[in-house]
């Protein structure tokens, strides 16, 4: 910004330091410009302070700031180009129009809502690890594929970070890969040539589904519903369990997670419970998260588990001889559950949409799965063609 003091037209201020470029400077910027917004009425999310909302009457804006890149969205243009010029005023700013590409995100809208892909960046990981003209697979993992510490050593570890690295970012769009990328991230400090192998198929799968992406559709009664599993005793090394959750909002992919659990379980049930809670303490930030945009459902949340078990644990207030070892902090799933805020519910096993995120399945079930997650190629009818 240039300012002119009139009684010294022509004097220049000495810059002794930048502050671009110090680690004060994030904190700095933010400071100035969560300022700027709340005296224009915005208010910070308690659940993502990334995220300031501004409500007038029936007019709703959504800011989303990410260093200096943002995201603006609202229901009143006349509203959000206001905004924009008030911005502009402030800060010098470049406004780039509609959201067409983000931090590598690819957004397409469509008919229904919204696609979101990382085509160009899967291709760029294919051009990085020489595998353009490769044969793709049709799965990340093999079905018996098993991970130990044993093997020779690959040579070039860089090259294996790096490409593990560039697929976790791809999980952003891909959650059908997640499982995969989150097995051989366990390996970064030595891998193999078998692990080095591993993360090759899960390229070459890339390759067979470069332009799949995430869609999201209009939903006139959005509800909570979340799905909840875990493979007792996956890693072959420490006998951790694996566990997985998936959460929809009306029908649509929102979160995710594919991890190997902090402590062993003994018995199977303890390691579904432990995944039960991890679920339940994420759709409770994802209740927060929407209240804070105004659009809270108005039916409780409800999570799904293939474990009757663990379902009548988190049911029952009295904690018998086998459970008591459980840590207390998982346990708050029963005050959600006593208190009516959550809802659990059984389903099989052949329902289980979270099972691809704890296992390697099989081709058929996993193209179902992936299916319903709605992870696909982008819609054959795209808004404006």
């Amino acid at each position: 910004m240039r300012v002119v003091i009139p009684k010294f037209p022509s004097h220049v201020c000495r810059l002794k330091k930048a502050l671009y470029g110090l680690k004060q400077a994030p904190r700095a910027w933010f400071h100035r410009l969560s300022a700027f917004l709340i005296q224009l009425g915005f208010s910070c999310s308690r659940a993502d302070p990334s995220l300031f909302v501004f409500k007038k009457g029936t007019y709703l804006l959504y800011l989303l700031v990410y260093v200096d890149d943002l995201i603006l969205t609202g229901n009143n243009t006349g509203t959000i180009r206001k905004f924009i010029s008030r911005l502009n005023d402030e800060f010098a700013i470049k406004d780039l129009g509609r959201l067409s590409y983000f931090l590598g995100l690819e957004v397409v809208y469509t008919d229904s809502g919204l696609f979101l892909s990382q085509a160009k960046y899967a291709h760029d990981i294919l051009t990085r690890a020489e595998l353009l003209e490769s044969k793709p697979a049709a799965t990340p993992l093999a079905t018996a594929e098993s991970f130990t510490l044993e093997g020779p050593l690959f040579d070039d570890s860089t090259l294996y970070r790096s490409l593990v690295g560039a697929l976790q970012y791809l999980t952003i769009t891909r959650p059908d890969i997640s499982y995969a990328v989150n097995q051989v991230s366990q390996f970064l400090h030595a891998p193999t040539t078998d692990h080095f192998q591993v993360v090759k198929r899960i390229i070459r799968y890339v390759k067979g589904t470069l332009v799949y992406g995430l869609s999201f559709q209009h939903a006139s009664q959005p509800s909570l519903l979340g799905y909840s599993d875990a493979d007792w005793t996956r890693c072959l090394e420490t006998r951790r369990s694996t566990y997985g959750y998936s959460i929809f909002l009306g029908g649509n992919l929102v979160s995710w997670s594919a991890k190997k659990q902090p402590t062993v379980a003994r018995p199977s049930c303890e390691s579904e419970y432990r995944s039960l809670a991890n679920a339940a303490a994420e759709i409770v930030w994802i209740t927060y998260l929407l209240r804070d945009l105004y659009v809270l459902p108005p039916e409780r949340p409800t999570i799904l588990c293939d474990n009757k078990s663990a379902i009548f644990l988190s049911q029952n207030p009295v904690s018998n001889k086998r459970s008591k070892h459980i840590d207390i902090d998982y346990h708050f799933i029963r005050e959600l559950i006593s208190s009516g805020k959550l809802y659990t519910k059984y389903v099989p096993t052949t329902l289980q949409l979270a099972d691809i995120f704890t296992k390697s399945l099989p081709r058929p079930l996993f193209e179902s799965f992936r299916t319903k997650l709605r992870v696909g190629p982008p819609p054959v009818r795209l808004r404006g063609c």
